[in-house]
């Protein structure tokens, strides 16, 4: 029912930029918090981004100036919009809809490896 489907991943160079996106289904996508997170390998997975119903953003210490998350809810779709990328970025981007004590769902990733 409910599908999470992120798409924009790829190999980039250093200083690159790179959009992914989230496609949502099965959910009324409005009323949820949507957000990025990662995992590389070896390693937790942690906060990218997040932004709210109502628009209120909130990143990671180790994107903020670099990575912008925004949604469109027309489409319901939520993006990021990542430069600067450095090798430090590579990782699985998962997609996260959250409807607080009432639903918590997760998209399959997608691959960012930013190499030389």
């Amino acid at each position: 029912q409910v599908q999470l489907v992120e798409s924009g991943g790829g190999l980039v160079q250093p200083g690159g930029s790179l959009r992914l996106s989230c496609a949502a289904s099965g959910i009324i996508f409005s009323r949820y918090r949507m957000g990025w997170y990662r995992q590389a390998p070896g390693k937790e997975r942690e906060l990218v981004a997040v932004i709210t119903s109502s628009g209120t953003t909130k990143y990671g210490d180790s994107v903020k100036g670099r990575f912008t998350i925004s949604r469109d809810n027309a489409k319901n779709t939520v993006y990021l919009q990542m430069n600067s990328l450095k090798p430090e970025d590579t990782a699985v981007y998962y997609c996260n809809a959250d409807y607080i004590l009432l639903a918590d769902y997760w998209g399959q990733g997608t691959q960012v490896t930013v190499s030389s």
